[in-house]
Order: C-alpha cells, then sequence, then structure tokens
C-alpha cells in the first residue's frame, strides 16, 4: 500500500505542475492563435465581436489546456514515482508496518 501511496503522491504533484505551467503557457498560446490577421494591408484591424462568447470560448479554451496539462503532468511524474517506489521497497525499507 505505501508503494501505491507514493506513486499517486508524485501522480498529485504532477498533475498540479502541469496544471501551473499550462497556467502560464495557454493565454499566450490562445492570444497568438486568434489574433486577427490585418484585412487591409497597412491600416487597422477591424473587428466586431458578441463578448460573452469570447469570454466563454477563452475560459474554456484555458480549462482545457490546464487539463491537459494536468494529465500530461500526471503521466509524466508516474514513471519517476514509481521508481522512487521500487527504490525504496528493495532499500530493506517495510513498504507496510505490521
Amino acid at each position: 500500500m505505501g508503494a501505491v501511496k507514493a506513486v499517486l503522491v508524485f501522480m498529485m504533484l504532477g498533475a498540479i505542475v502541469g496544471a501551473v505551467v499550462a497556467s502560464f503557457v495557454v493565454p499566450p498560446i490562445l492570444g497568438w492563435y486568434n489574433a486577427p490577421g490585418a484585412i487591409k494591408p497597412g491600416g487597422p484591424v477591424e473587428s466586431i465581436c458578441n463578448l460573452p462568447e469570447v469570454i466563454r470560448y477563452t475560459a474554456n479554451r484555458l480549462l482545457l489546456g490546464q487539463l491537459i496539462g494536468a494529465l500530461l503532468g500526471a503521466l509524466a511524474f508516474l514513471f519517476p514515482g514509481m521508481a522512487w517506489a521500487r527504490r525504496r521497497t528493495a532499500g530493506g525499507v517495510p513498504a507496510t508496518a505490521s
């Protein structure tokens, strides 16, 4: 049970790190991906938008990016957690105390 707990702790840590990294990475990507192009060369960009729809879209994409980051972080930390738990149990420290 101790090895499973250690792996889950590593995965939770990875999920938190992944979500935090996504919080910093996703907004610039959204800004770049959704930047309107200049219709008139050399002229200002003119756009009319439905602001509530834009806010919902942006918040939805940010949360989706954080979810993906958390999943990738948990997956990335799964293997170091398994290696750490395996090394801990092989070192002579019992996994469970009776």
